[in-house]
């Protein structure tokens, strides 16, 4: 079929004209996205998006092609692409700059609670050290520091931990740590 031909069907709301084109041209286009870091299902997406915008622009009349179809649906297949891969550029920076802003506010944290930890007594930066940089468990800890049982240093960490606490809102406002 020629092009003129493909127009005056697609016109009437001949469908058949449209399969014979997703046919006919669909290889160059799906290769349009596989070479440009796409897949197969997302070729098939872009080359539907394209012959739809085809098919609307052809059958309200108001379609004035300067070229043949192919070139005219190679340039759709391509400019949908790249709109794509740039959605998929913002999205992935998007990401990129969530994960970084995390990773730094968690050594923010970090450091401001080490830094209220060193403030303390030698017992209770050892026994919170142990448990929340070390790992420790109260039965380990206790070991270390020669408490009687675990019990003794489970007492001793909590009352650690709220000294550390209000040293931390002493300093520091809930707004610092949690939004």
């Amino acid at each position: 079929m020629k092009d003129s031909e493909i127009l005056e069907r697609i016109s009437r709301g001949d469908e058949r004209a449209l399969d014979y084109l997703y046919q006919k041209h669909y290889r160059m286009m799906v290769n349009i996205v596989l070479k440009n870091n796409g897949t197969e299902e997302e070729a098939k997406d872009v080359y539907q998006e394209a012959l739809t915008v085809f098919w609307q622009k052809a059958s309200s009349g108001n379609l004035v092609l300067t070229s043949k179809i192919s070139t005219f649906l190679y340039s759709i297949c391509l400019n949908q692409w790249r709109k794509e891969l740039d959605r998929k550029s913002r999205l992935t920076r998007e990401e990129v700059d969530g994960e970084e802003y995390q990773v730094h506010e968690e050594k923010e944290n970090e450091q401001i609670i080490t830094q209220c930890i060193s403030e303390l007594g030698d017992v209770c930066k050892k026994i919170l050290t142990y448990y929340y940089f070390e790992g420790l468990n109260m039965t380990e800890i206790a070991e270390r520091m020669n408490f009687a049982n675990t019990d003794t240093a489970k007492t001793k960490k909590y009352k650690c931990k709220k000294k550390l606490d209000q040293l931390v809102l002493e300093r520091f406002s809930k707004s610092d740590f949690f939004d």
